[in-house]
């Protein structure tokens, strides 16, 4: 069985998996990035868990190659650069590195860039040619297909849309200090910023006036929605608003038939979608009007970030036997 090792490089975990030709992830696991402050040793980390995996599987495995996802990667030059969540600093020639160990075929993209590459060929964009992946978890990330085609830029640092200055009015900082800057709003981490402004500018009643802001979690936001928490929904909605504003801007730049959300902050479910759908129509030129899906990941259950990875692999494979 062909095999492609898929590794979603994270600022909290580090996943691997093996995945075929379908996008079926025969085995999967992950450990910790951060406890691997070496880069020396976080590769040997890497090597000595894809080895474990192909022991597990049970049964032969031609690997041909390994598909890496990391923030701030180059594809272009095989490395992850100045990324503000990972422990090592500066241009980290990660590709160069881990090739020494693992000698293979070996591709390495912006996380964002390849989960939209997983949807084009495992996910709910196989039959599109125009679409962007938002991935919406401790930052905000994109990738960008147009006219079937992966928009990776001049060095392969194209669609870090998180960190369009949305001059927001208070100025919040991104990963990588853009004032204003999307990511800042509209994350994980942006939700939990709103709460707390929230409670600065109302005042209600509500649970979070108890709860330290290193204490406070997505699920508490969207536990508190359910229960009428009305700091909780007017954060979900500012969020929406934000976002809906971006979203009808980016559909200014390549007409996608749809956005594609996947990550933690999607997991609010009617929360954050409902109020987006309603302002997204509301910003967009009257000539997008109507035309442009917000849709779910279908990759969700399918562990779309290692196959995303993996898919940078078997992209190369489809265009051999094209």
């Amino acid at each position: 069985m062909d095999l492609v090792i898929g590794i979603d490089i994270g600022g909290t975990k580090t996943k691997i998996g093996l995945v075929d030709e379908q996008g079926v992830c025969h085995e999967q696991t992950f450990f910790r990035t951060k406890d691997f402050p070496n880069l020396e040793e976080y590769l040997n980390k890497i090597k000595s868990t894809s080895d474990e995996l192909l022991a597990q599987l049970g049964q032969d495995a031609n690997v041909i190659g390994c598909g890496i996802g990391a923030p701030n990667a180059s594809s272009k030059n095989g490395t992850i650069e100045n990324a503000s969540n990972l422990l090592w600093k500066g241009t980290v020639p990660l590709i160069e590195k881990l090739k020494k160990r693992m000698p293979m075929p070996m591709r390495i993209m912006n996380d964002a860039s390849a989960a939209a590459l997983g949807e084009m060929l495992f996910g709910g964009a196989k039959n599109m040619t125009d679409f962007i992946v938002i991935t919406l978890g401790t930052g905000f990330g994109a990738g960008i297909v147009a006219n079937g085609q992966l928009i990776d830029g001049y060095d392969g640092f194209a669609g870090e849309l998180g960190h369009v200055d949305m001059t927001m009015g208070d100025g919040r900082l991104t990963g990588l200090r853009v004032k204003g800057g999307l990511e800042a709003y509209v994350s994980a981490t942006g939700l939990k910023r709103t709460v707390m402004y929230m409670q600065s500018k109302y005042l209600v009643d509500s649970r979070f006036r108890d709860i330290a802001y290193n204490d406070l979690h997505g699920e508490d936001i969207t536990q508190a929605a359910e229960e009428g928490d009305e700091i909780a929904l007017k954060a979900f909605d500012y969020t929406a608003r934000i976002m809906a504003q971006a979203l009808a801007n980016f559909t200014a730049f390549t007409q996608p038939e749809a956005f594609i959300l996947m990550g933690g902050l999607t997991n609010s479910g009617k929360w954050i979608m409902t109020p987006l759908e309603k302002y997204f129509n509301g910003f967009l030129l009257d000539v997008y009007k109507g035309k442009v899906k917000l849709l779910h990941s279908s990759m969700e259950g399918k562990t779309a970030a290692i196959c995303g990875a993996a898919a940078l692999i078997w992209e190369n494979e489809k265009k051999k036997q094209a």
